[in-house]
């Protein structure tokens, strides 16, 4: 990594150099603000070590002036002045961290390894989004703050790897698309990619569905069937939800990973089969291995390498944009979101993830009458998470009744007589809650 040092102190500039430069890092120097632009042009750097006070102009507005110029720029200020409000400052300008003098040497190494680590990170995502763009996924993967960027830099360096990967994660944020990508990552791109939904398969037809049966192995079974694992073959066996597998089964599967051979149900004759693993699920396995439901050896096997899945109240930052790519997939009209909409979406916390965001958009351009989407057309639990998420007693019975009122009027139709029947109260009174919430109908306003 290239670091560029900005210092108006002789000694202090010196110090800095010659330590990074032991630590291996390529390091140039410059004494005041000016002679830092210059250099800056004239050379890539990744880091920047920036004074926050200097002769000729600050290091907040080095900072700007080169951010202006490589908005990629990281950097880290250096003050002999240290206090909150100046940290938050420089801090809102772009800097990734903020140091007192004098610098503490570890320290500062510890804060550029730490960045060194995240550039790779997001360079690794970056060439992952790329080759996303000449894909042909049936959903692009959106995000590209620093949670969703850890999970594409992990699966760009397992990918290449034969070894089982298992995916971890709560339901809807996007386990498949991540098993998908790791196919399309690795050396078996070219081959079949195969999926099997351990929670949706009888039990009794578990067996034959990985692995196949011959003709007359049991009842219906009029002619031979191929399983999963071969037609999985030289490519990738994506295992869904695979807390769900059934115990009696697990050694079965244990063996076809370990031997890379199976046999089809009333079959004599071993396959030899070439695939690479993948799981997912949304349970906790290690607690399943310790109530006795599902194999340690078999959990390990699985768990080579282990990837977890952000939820999205853990990633807000791609709210915008995946809201974004669902409007475009899913209104055949141009929408927009007003701010306050926006806000109320970004405040809630998403337990069905990814997949509830995308049921909401679905939801909103469908119902919704204009091509502006207000907070008042998001539903219900959306509006009131917030007022049902915290406050007391009585605030928390206010909004369970504003969200009765909502919904109540939203299956009538808008038809207040009807809402007020279903709620088991007046007209009348329906009238006057609705005014106490602010609470309108559409075309009424």
């Amino acid at each position: 990594m290239k670091i560029l040092i900005v210092d108006d102190e002789d000694m202090q500039r010196d110090l800095l150099k010659g330590f990074l430069k032991k630590k291996g890092y390529e390091v140039s120097s410059a004494a005041n603000g000016q002679e830092a632009l210059l250099t800056f042009a004239e050379l890539p750097f990744q880091l920047v070590l920036l004074d926050h006070r200097m002769p000729d102009m600050t290091g907040d507005q080095v900072l700007a002036k080169m951010k202006a110029v490589n908005p990629l720029i990281r950097a880290i200020m250096i003050t002999a002045y240290g206090t909150v409000d100046t940290a938050v400052e420089v801090m809102k300008l772009g800097a990734d961290d903020f140091l007192e003098k004098p610098v503490d040497l570890s320290h500062l190494l510890d804060k550029i390894q730490m960045i060194e680590q995240r550039i790779m990170v997001d360079e690794e995502a970056s060439d992952v989004a790329e080759t996303l763009i000449q894909s042909d996924l049936p959903l692009r993967i959106i995000g590209d703050g620093p949670a969703m960027n850890d999970v594409l830099s992990l699966a760009r360096r397992v990918a290449p790897t034969p070894w089982t990967v298992l995916i971890r994660g709560e339901s809807g944020t996007g386990k498949e698309l991540i098993a998908r990508l790791i196919h399309l990552l690795s050396p078996v791109n070219d081959g079949p990619f195969a999926e099997v939904n351990c929670g949706a398969i009888p039990e009794n037809l578990f067996e034959s569905e990985l692995f196949g049966h011959e003709k007359g192995a049991f009842t219906g079974a009029v002619s031979s069937r191929r399983g999963r694992f071969e037609v999985a073959q030289n490519g990738t066996l994506f295992l869904d939800e695979i807390g769900e597998l059934p115990l009696n089964l697990q050694p079965k599967l244990l063996r076809a990973l370990q031997e890379k051979r199976i046999c089809r149900v009333g079959g004599e004759k071993e396959i030899s089969v070439e695939v690479r693993v993948l799981a997912a699920t949304n349970r906790d396995i290690k607690n399943l291995v310790e109530e006795g439901l599902f194999r340690e050896d078999l959990y390990y096997r699985l768990n080579v390498f282990d990837i977890e899945l952000p939820p999205l109240r853990q990633r807000k930052e791609d709210i915008p944009d995946l809201i974004a790519f669902f409007l475009e997939k899913y209104s055949p009209l141009p929408v927009t979101f007003e701010p306050d909409a926006m806000t109320t979406l970004i405040k809630y916390s998403f337990p069905g993830n990814i997949r509830e965001l995308e049921h909401i958009i679905q939801r909103t351009v469908t119902l919704n009458r204009g091509r502006v989407v207000r907070a008042a057309d998001l539903p219900p639990e959306v509006r009131f998470y917030k007022a049902t998420a915290q406050g007391n007693l009585s605030e928390r019975l206010e909004a369970v009744e504003q969200e009765m009122i909502l919904s109540a009027l939203e299956k009538s139709g808008g038809i207040q007589t009807r809402a007020a029947e279903s709620l088991g109260i007046s007209e009348r009174v329906l009238r006057y809650k609705m005014k106490k919430y602010n609470i309108e109908v559409r075309g009424q306003r």
